[in-house]
């Protein structure tokens, strides 16, 4: 059993909306040191399989079907075993 824990990010120089209102919004609250804030999505997907190999593969199907968009999106993932597998 494998747990990976995936990041999707945009790419450098794909525009970041809702980093930029962040950043703002910072601001505004009296952050002023804060110069750029990037956003992400994170994902902890359970495997159930005893094969590090196998598991790296399906992660990779997961990451290109349906967690990211190659176009504009770029992710990287951590795998590592369940404890108490």
């Amino acid at each position: 059993m494998f747990i990976a824990d995936i990041r999707i990010t945009l790419k450098k120089g794909v525009a970041d909306p809702e980093g930029k209102n962040t950043r703002k919004a910072l601001e505004l609250l009296g952050f002023t040191e804060v110069s750029e804030v990037k956003t992400s999505k994170f994902f902890s997907i359970h495997l159930n399989t005893a094969d590090e190999a196998a598991a790296r593969a399906q992660v990779e199907k997961i990451c290109v079907a349906l967690l990211s968009n190659p176009v504009i999106n770029e992710y990287s993932y951590e795998l590592r075993p369940e404890k108490g597998a």
